[in-house]
């Protein structure tokens, strides 16, 4: 598997846009956790999310695009899962 540079700043984009969105929601402000934290947030909720639309085959059928919308939206859900299993766990502690 070859990955691209290219590839790796979509990526960051993708993550930081979801991430913010995320922050966004779960706390209500337009800054969310910060710039870092949010971009990690959408990272790893990009790859949980995919993961999630892949497991269950959703497909918005909303077209390819360097950046398509329906990889914006997957790592926007899957950052809110991560955060959500992030409040669980800091509940329980």
């Amino acid at each position: 598997m070859n990955i691209q540079l290219g590839e790796v700043f979509v990526w960051i984009i993708i993550g930081a846009l979801a991430g913010s969105l995320a922050g966004w929601v779960v706390r209500g402000s337009r800054r969310g956790f910060g710039f870092l934290r949010n971009l990690i947030i959408g990272m790893v909720g990009a790859i949980i999310g995919a993961f999630i639309f892949r497991l269950f085959n959703i497909n918005f059928g909303l077209g390819q695009i360097s950046i398509s919308l329906e990889d914006v939206v997957a790592a926007f859900v899957g950052s809110l899962i991560l955060l959500a299993l992030i409040g669980f766990l800091g509940r329980r502690r």
